[in-house]
């Protein structure tokens, strides 16, 4: 690109044309850029930012940036800085801690550059004014399909639209799902991003096309792996209780829209997620029956998932802690709420699951006389992946076709790049690829020809560590049934009751089952649980005879857990990229630097990705002078390959959808940012008819002013306060989190923070200084929007957890009675939204003063002591330190001051925190900190 006026040109990384085009689009114009996954997108952004960046005085600020995003932005800036030879070039400057000063801050923003800002930051320095929103050059949005009208974000855009309208505005996302739900989706969106035009590049776009296929294209080998029948059995088994489950939410009548709740919908990553999300509103309705399907759709899915990246003994292992999670501890009279276990489906995948790890022995060629008798031994079978001796099959073969075929001079290194879904697939891999040349002697001295790879070294090991970790599963077993319940409880632990009546049940409550009688008869224990065949000692001493480790197992090196590194020199060196094999997991936009940086010949990808398969063709085109060979692997009639095909379809569905609505999208004229106001409503909003005795009739169209506490800029409230016209001013308050009126000061609590308020004792400390310093103090609690707006316990009144007597000073609505005694003058106001808040706020607000913002500063402050004192040090850390038991708002700082972060506050010994923080509240931390997780 050449540059304007003279100024020297900056070269530019877009090698495709569609890229060219959508580069020249962004230049001229702003617009929302949807791209399809795996097309480059932050290629696009970085080219973007450099030439504004190259071009030097410009202020631009990047919003939406994760960590990772923004390491790989700053390096590739400054890569195209160097290239380029651009003098006026400052590269990328993050601002996400509030560690960094507000004289540091200012004096960086002064000098201008590219700023990638944590949203919580950036709208506080907006309305503040230390980041003046008329100097900013432009912005640039990252993640736009995360923007809500209540986010942050849309809250920063709104500012500074309001204050700006020259300065650039361009929105970039590569998930176009989210654009698709809801009525007009589309326009919604662009309305919350203040953009009229949305820019869409789907695969299948022209351009695109063109040219990734207009080119010389990869190589590919598709490889269809079957199941074995083990695999087969148990997928079935898994889809009916899919299936049964789906089939009793339909009946449970819970009046939501149900055409989505299919079977092929349920494979989807997403699916559990939106059943839960459409239930949330109505959770207090909904059955624990209900509540405990929908957990049991999430762990079904994750057996699917497993079945399929799991070896053998791995995947038995985790159906092992999942039955332990839904099966009450022995003596419990607690019926088992999990209907799936319930089902022949379920005994299938159990059973099935542990004859791929070891069976009985027969004895002597003869066979069991009955099928109810269980073999004296046991014998492994240690079923091996699939996918694995074809691993090594294509491995074999790069290796001879690397022999007989010399490599081509090409731009290409000989590294083989192996891409799965997960580390933990990552580590499985490469532990069979280290050991599958490995086998037991007896083995290896019988067959004469040169042995196939095989897993059987890592397998037997495996085994080994599973009946070891099997002896001392039993002591953790009931931990995972109570912790299973607290989740399956959801709302219902907000009343503080974790006890209950433990191990016994409740008084004159006996659970009847159906059929009529009080206890169950048939071949299941009376609690009703599902239990399966323990394996006798004898049979496991038997199993662990067979697979002691021989000799050839001994010659192994163990996994190296720490290394001093001290002789470094003499055992570590740079590896031969060509005899590279390199074990990657699927990791969004950072695949595209892999392929960059490793420039492989041959791509495995061991599990599909349609995100990768495109990043590959990208990579294959942009480069002509690199050939590449990829082998795509996927198990035939699978879940991976439904799930796979799934994916490419819904994302074709949603690109086609949004082009529709594109062409018959109204446009939004005012993208100002200033919500419509009426003069006179401004006018009369402060007049004051009070004339009696005197007083004099008074009005201003000054807008109403909310002194707002920085910490609660978390919250969509903020965000609402503006849009309803107010000017929100940002402080540290010592007291209270809003300031409406002189007289008038708020305390927000959502329900979570107001049950570890009432835990920690932090309320009552709150309460008693806004009433030393306001005529009217108030207790906000605030409902999610999405979330019913209730305080009664979440469960089924058959749970024993939900009876207890009425005076339980453990009960949250017994505090909130307890606190209104203890502070008659406080005022409680309960919202089921923010939405609803800043409704209240506003008439709270009706004929009143403003307040000031420097009195509410200072109100509450010691003699000399700063405002900012705090500021100075990261919120989230302080937010956890004040929910330990001990830490008080008074003690807390001389914490703060001596430590260094939360590790080190748990590390401290039981005399160190008596010397910081006195006897009693050093005590209530130590023991906080060192408290068995398996006690009860």
């Amino acid at each position: 690109m050449t540059g304007e006026h003279g100024r020297p040109p900056v070269k530019l990384s877009l090698p495709l044309e569609y890229q060219q085009d959508l580069f020249n689009e962004l230049r001229s114009e702003d617009e929302l850029v949807l791209l399809a996954r795996g097309l480059g997108l932050l290629r696009v952004v970085i080219n973007l930012l450099h030439s504004f960046d190259a071009a030097g005085n410009n202020l631009i600020v990047v919003v939406g940036a994760d960590e990772r995003e923004n390491g790989w932005i700053g390096e590739a800036l400054a890569e195209h800085a160097a290239v380029s030879r651009s003098p006026m070039a400052r590269g990328l400057s993050q601002v996400n801690t509030d560690a960094m000063s507000v004289g540091t801050r200012e004096k960086m923003y002064s000098q201008g550059g590219i700023f990638s800002i944590t949203s919580r930051i950036l709208v506080v320095d907006l309305l503040s004014r230390l980041l003046n929103p008329e100097t900013v050059t432009g912005l640039v949005v990252l993640h736009s399909e995360r923007i809500v009208a209540t986010s942050i974000e849309a809250f920063i855009i709104r500012i500074y639209r309001q204050m700006n309208k020259d300065g650039f505005l361009k929105a970039f996302s590569d998930n176009p799902e989210p654009f698709t739900t809801g009525f007009a989706p589309l326009a919604s969106m662009m309305r919350n991003l203040f953009l009229r035009k949305p820019s869409l590049w789907p695969r299948f776009h022209v351009t695109v096309a063109k040219s990734l296929e207009g080119r010389k294209k990869a190589e590919v080998i598709e490889l269809e792996v079957p199941m074995t029948d083990g695999m087969k059995d148990i997928q079935n088994a898994v889809l009916e209780c899919v299936e049964v489950s789906i089939g009793e939410l339909r009946k449970a009548d819970t009046g939501l829209e149900l055409d989505d709740w299919t079977l092929d919908s349920a494979l989807h990553r997403s699916f559990d997620v939106i059943i839960r999300r459409q239930l949330d509103p109505i959770w207090h309705r909904v059955s624990f029956r209900t509540r405990q399907i929908v957990n049991d759709l999430t762990v079904l899915r994750s057996i699917l998932h497993a079945l399929l990246t799991y070896d053998a003994v791995s995947f038995n292992k985790y159906l092992d802690t999942i039955l332990a999670a839904h099966q009450p501890p022995p003596g419990s009279t607690r019926q088992n709420q999990s209907p799936w276990l319930f089902l022949d489906a379920a005994n299938t995948i159990f059973e099935t699951a542990k004859r791929r790890v070891y069976s009985g022995k027969t004895i002597e060629g003869e066979t069991l006389v009955s099928s109810n008798a269980f073999p004296d031994s046991l014998r492994p079978v240690l079923e091996e992946q699939p996918k694995w001796s074809l691993l090594a099959e294509v491995l074999e073969e790069i290796e001879q076709d690397n022999y007989l075929n010399p490599m081509p001079r090409d731009d290409s290194n000989g590294t083989i790049l192996i891409m799965c879904s997960d580390q933990g697939t990552c580590r499985q891999l490469r532990e069979y690829l280290q050991n599958m040349h490995v086998h037991p002697a007896e083995e290896s001295q019988e067959v004469h020809e040169e042995p196939k790879p095989s897993a059987m070294f890592m397998m037997r090991r495996k085994l080994r560590n599973y009946l070891d970790w099997k002896k001392d599963f039993a002591r953790v077993s009931a931990s995972l049934f109570a912790e299973n319940q607290k989740v399956l409880d959801g709302f219902t632990d907000q009343r503080g009751n974790t006890n209950g009546y433990r191990g016994k049940g409740p008084p004159n409550k006996r659970r009847r089952i159906r059929g009529g009688a009080a206890s169950a008869g048939g071949g299941r224990p009376m609690n009703g649980s599902l239990q399966m065949a323990e394996d006798k000692e004898s049979q496991v001493a038997s199993l662990m005879a067979d697979i002691q480790p021989t000799d050839a197992d001994a010659l192994q090196k163990d996994e190296v857990a720490v290394d001093s590194l001290d002789d470094m020199e003499d055992y570590f060196e740079l590896y031969d990229m060509n005899d590279l094999l390199v074990v990657h997991p699927y990791d969004g936009d950072m695949d595209e630097h892999v392929l960059e940086e490793v420039r492989p010949r041959y791509v495995i990808m061991y599990e599909p990705d349609a995100a990768f398969i495109r990043r590959v063709e990208v990579y294959r085109s942009s480069h002509e002078d690199r050939n590449v060979r990829v082998y795509f692997m996927y198990y035939g009639g699978s879940v991976e390959e439904q799930r796979y095909l799934s994916a490419v379809r819904k994302e074709k569905d949603a690109f086609t959808r949004l082009i529709k609505e594109k062409g018959s999208m109204a446009l939004t004229l005012t993208l100002d940012g200033a919500a419509p106001t009426d003069p006179q409503e401004q006018f009369l909003r402060t007049v004051n008819t009070r004339i009696a005795g005197g007083g004099r009739l008074a009005a201003t169209a000054e807008p109403p002013r909310v002194v707002v506490d920085v910490r609660e800029f978390r919250s969509s409230l903020p965000s609402l306060l503006h849009g309803r016209s107010m000017i929100v001013v940002p402080c540290m308050l010592t007291v209270g989190d809003y300031v409406l009126t002189p007289t008038i000061c708020i305390e927000r609590k959502s329900v979570r923070d107001l049950i570890s308020s009432f835990k920690n004792g932090r309320l009552f400390n709150q309460a008693e200084t806004m009433l030393q310093h306001y005529k009217h103090p108030m207790l906000l609690i605030e409902f999610d929007q999405n979330k019913s707006f209730t305080l009664d316990p979440f469960a089924d009144h058959s749970f024993e957890k939900s009876i207890k007597s009425a005076d339980d000073s453990r009960d949250l609505q017994s505090k909130i009675v307890l606190l209104t005694i203890a502070f008659p003058r406080l005022k409680i106001i309960w919202s089921s939204s923010p939405y609803q808040t800043a409704e209240i706020f506003a008439e709270l607000k009706n004929k009143q003063d403003e307040p000031d913002p420097v009195k509410a500063v200072q109100i509450g402050l010691g003699m000399g002591e700063d405002p900012y004192e705090q500021q100075s040090f990261n919120t989230t850390p302080q937010d956890m330190l004040r929910a330990v038991p001990g830490v008080t708002a008074k003690n807390m700082m001389r914490l703060i001051l001596k430590v260094g972060d939360l590790r080190e506050v748990s590390n401290l010994g039981e005399d160190e925190l008596d010397e910081m923080i006195g006897k009693e509240a050093g005590r209530q931390v130590y023991r906080f900190f060192n408290r068995s997780v398996f006690d009860d």
